[in-house]
């Protein structure tokens, strides 16, 4: 999944608090993600007869009358379906990443719910896991001109108070020529640090478009239209043997709830003294991951499989970048402990010990 924790964890959403309390701009977000039951999305995989590592091609139905709406009909797919969403799920990117998940079952001869996994690794690790520690980077580096940024904020106060009283400028215009001059200083020292606070939201930005995608492509999989439904449906293991219908034990959906509430509770002890805006975002998304539950009990257990496993990869993603050998291997300034997951440990004891 791309977690609720993914996001809490997020540096991205700290430097931008970082930044607006510093320059004394309010902030607004809004965050929404919606994964539907119904796919607009029309896709039929056909293989020629022979092994099972033999070559899919994904065959489109036209939509429209005639002929097309029969081709639709004899793939099982029904019709009347369209908007936003048909158009997401009907996408290059989602496609590409069915191809990428039927390749991998087929060439490996994997279960599919093995294949599923291994797809998921593969792509945190090659992918968000180098970004996560490029976004550590940034932040280190946008944390260390902290101090020259007070400083410049001091200077530039009084230089501003006295040419206030020269040009008999208002309260108003004052504050106004300290945020815009104290904004100029900032971005000229992120030039010079090379740590604008943009860079560190690529994480975001390939994140989410990764995760949305491959949970569709996993959603058109595990349809009836789709000529690898009956895999996917005997596919599964343990609890969960069909992964084209909801897990009907909970255990995949309680997991993916748990695991991205433990994400947000390792998140928050990073926050000594945190703002009230900050507390309403840990609530949010608190509440945001209690939703999951129940979502995820209503998709296919792929899904709710391919959530599950994302949020424990990144889970672990987030306690290997806490390591000392690699904050030196990032030439990062090492953490407060030498022994990091143990204090971590102790914190989360003594957070409900009491």
């Amino acid at each position: 999944m791309l977690g609720v924790g993914g996001l809490a964890r997020s540096g991205f959403l700290e430097l931008r608090l970082l930044e607006l309390r510093l320059l004394q701009r309010p902030a607004r977000g809004v965050c929404s993600a919606v994964i539907h039951r119904k796919s607009a999305a029309c896709v039929t995989w056909c293989a020629a007869a022979g092994p099972a590592s033999a070559r899919l091609t994904p065959v489109r139905m036209a939509s429209g009358g005639g002929g097309g709406d029969v081709a639709r009909e004899a793939a099982g797919v029904v019709p009347g379906a369209s908007g936003w969403y048909g158009s997401l799920a009907d996408s290059a990117p989602v496609h590409l990443l069915e191809h990428l998940l039927v390749s991998v079952q087929q060439g490996s001869g994997l279960p599919w719910w093995l294949s599923i996994v291994a797809v998921t690794f593969s792509v945190r690790t090659f992918i968000t896991l180098p970004l996560a520690a490029y976004q550590l980077v940034i932040i280190s580096k946008v944390e260390a001109l902290q101090v020259e940024i007070s400083e410049l904020a001091k200077r530039l106060r009084y230089e501003v108070s006295v040419r206030a009283r020269e040009s008999g400028w208002t309260e108003k215009q004052s504050r106004f020529q300290f945020q815009k001059n104290l904004r100029r200083l900032v971005s000229q020292l992120y030039v010079r640090e090379n740590c604008h606070p943009f860079k560190a939201s690529l994480l975001v930005w390939v994140q989410v478009p990764l995760w949305v995608s491959l949970s569709l492509a996993l959603r058109n999989l595990s349809l009836h239209e789709s000529a690898v439904q009956g895999d996917l449906a005997a596919g599964g293991a343990l609890w969960f043997p069909d992964l084209s219908s909801p897990d009907s034990t909970w255990i995949l959906p309680l997991g993916v709830g748990l695991i991205n509430l433990l994400l947000v509770e390792v998140f928050s002890l990073q926050r000594q003294n945190p703002t009230r805006f900050q507390k309403l975002l840990l609530n949010f998304i608190r509440g945001f991951s209690v939703l999951m539950v129940p979502i995820a009990a209503t998709v296919p257990s792929s899904l709710s499989l391919y959530w599950f496993i994302s949020s424990l990869i990144g889970f672990s993603h987030n306690l290997l970048l806490r390591s000392p050998a690699i904050h030196k291997l990032l030439k990062r300034p090492l953490p407060g402990s030498e022994t990091p997951y143990r204090d971590l440990l102790s914190a989360l004891v003594n957070k409900y010990r009491k």
